[in-house]
């Protein structure tokens, strides 16, 4: 077996226990929130968003430079960084006591998360243009694999055992993915010349991003989705509890929230062989329609089952979006500030992740639950617009380009 391939099975199961394990309890953060205290419903869900998101706010101010280390220094230690640390912030999350402990360990959390997109810019590096979309696509089942199993265990242990204990497990389960990577994985080494070329500026970095427009576009879409995707999330459970009378509210949700991992993980891989043949971005495009159709029904059902059914079919759709993404990336930006450029893009996808819970929150507190599914239906029709828009505006230079050369 080669490195490379030793490298994408190594981070394919790393890549599921740190998902499986961190989905274990983002999905009830907002019903860990209400055993802190006797709380209004308006608090919680507004405490809910600020908690899931800030985050991301400081993930969305690191990113970057994670990138810029890995790209000088090897992914493999950003890794271990990321996920030790992370595995501490999970611990730190399971014995707080107060809204705003658990609002300062989250925090901390964000300067040290980017475990998983780290791993894929590390197997992006090594992967070669032509099938970047299938091993990415590869890649991405680890993830979706267990984000799918994730909430389930999560829930059962939430009822079973309490949110502390979840917690600790979690934070152990991280640790010891995080082991198998500082044993595992063997990064593959730049040559000399890779590294002289590496020596760039940030300012070249951010010139080599503006002076593509179909780039900047892309990194845009990324934002949008992330804000869609992650409006609901912290409000999932509550939602649920809506729908249901049962006293297994944490498993339940787990069920709701496995049902869009689920529809990921049939798909992923597909989408991103297909972005292979046909382009990243017209997939890209063909998902975000499929995305726009599917969340809105969402905010209509009456039952949990129709809740579940929708989720799996949403989930098939918005699988395919990161490795489109992170492909066309792949395929736009220089080897050697590949990892920097896919630490900006991560640094929007942050920056969706931060305003998406607090938008989430604030429809919510105003309008219902059910009205986060409409707005997210209105943000994917945006992406649709500035995608279509940016497609024809590059077709239109490729033609005039073709034209000038006759």
């Amino acid at each position: 077996m080669t490195i490379a391939k030793r490298n994408l099975l190594i981070m394919w199961i790393c890549n599921f226990l740190v998902a499986a394990s961190m989905t274990m309890i983002i999905p009830f953060i907002s019903l860990y929130i209400g055993t802190f205290g006797d709380f209004s419903d308006d608090f919680i869900q507004r405490w809910a968003g600020f908690i899931f998101g800030i985050t991301f706010l400081s993930a969305f101010l690191m990113s970057p430079l994670w990138g810029r280390i890995g790209d000088k220094y090897g992914f493999k230690k950003i890794l271990l960084i990321n996920g030790f640390g992370i595995a501490i912030s999970v611990f730190l999350m399971g014995i707080t006591s107060s809204v705003i402990g658990l609002f300062i360990v989250r925090l901390f959390m964000g300067i040290v998360t980017g475990f998983i997109p780290t791993s894929i810019a590390l197997i992006s590096k090594q992967t070669s243009k032509v099938e970047a979309g299938k091993v990415l696509g590869t890649l991405q089942t680890g993830n979706v694999s267990g984000s799918l199993f994730g909430p389930l265990i999560g829930g059962f242990m939430a009822d079973a055992v309490g949110f502390e204990y979840t917690f600790i497990i979690t934070s152990i389960c991280v640790a010891l993915a995080t082991t198998v990577v500082l044993f595992g994985i063997k990064e593959i080494k730049q040559s000399k010349t890779d590294k002289a070329k590496a020596s760039h500026t940030r300012k070249d970095v951010l010139k080599q991003i503006i002076n593509r427009k179909a780039l900047v576009m892309v990194m845009i879409v990324a934002l949008i989705v992330q804000i869609g995707n992650f409006s609901i999330q912290p409000l999932l459970a509550l939602y649920v509890e809506d729908l249901t009378k049962t006293t297994a509210v944490a498993f339940l949700s787990g069920l709701a929230f496995s049902a869009t991992g689920f529809g990921n993980l049939l798909l992923t891989r597909q989408w991103g062989k297909l972005g292979d043949s046909i382009g990243y971005e017209k997939v890209l495009l063909i998902l975000l329609i499929l995305a726009s159709i599917l969340i809105v029904p969402q905010a209509l059902v009456t039952e949990l089952w129709q809740l579940v059914l929708l989720r799996f079919l949403y989930g098939m759709a918005v699988g395919g979006m990161l490795p489109c993404i992170t492909a066309y990336i792949r395929m736009e930006a220089p080897l050697q500030m590949q990892g920097e450029v896919l630490g900006y893009n991560q640094s929007f996808r942050f920056l969706g992740n931060v305003t998406g819970p607090a938008l989430g929150g604030f429809v919510a507190g105003h309008a219902g639950i059910s009205s986060v599914f409409y707005v997210t239906g209105s943000l994917f029709i945006c992406a649709i617009g500035i995608l279509w828009w940016s497609l024809r505006h590059s077709t239109e230079q490729v033609n005039q380009h073709y034209e000038s050369s006759l």
